[in-house]
């Protein structure tokens, strides 16, 4: 038995920011149109403080590499969360994402090993 404990994921009808709980959710089920509507027009996005594009990092990092979420921890009002994410390319990994929103819809998004 290892000495890791494995924390059970919050679920994501109990993320308090709706936009960022339309934005998990929309990644966990692989749903394009859903992620999209839960963008702001001309949102933006960074990896490890690096700026990407994101319709490119998207599709690569989350769409089609199967990227899921399991949320640890939220913090600020659901804007910002420990996860532990993993796809087909790079395995399971902690993250941390933050979110900016605006109207209802995520203007932007940082993401990095937490």
């Amino acid at each position: 038995m290892s000495g890791r404990t494995t924390a059970v994921p919050i679920a994501v009808s109990k993320l308090t920011d709706p936009a960022v709980r339309a934005f998990v959710a929309s990644v966990n089920a692989q749903d394009r149109e859903g992620f999209r509507a839960a963008l702001a027009p001309g949102a933006t996005m960074s990896d490890d403080g690096s700026e990407r594009d994101i319709d490119e990092w998207t599709e690569r990092e989350i769409f089609s590499s199967n990227g899921h979420m399991d949320v640890e921890t939220q913090a600020a009002d659901g804007l910002r969360l420990v996860v532990s994410y993993r796809n087909d390319t790079w395995g399971e990994m902690r993250t941390a994402w933050r979110f900016t929103v605006e109207d209802g819809k995520v203007r932007r998004f940082e993401t990095g090993q937490a």
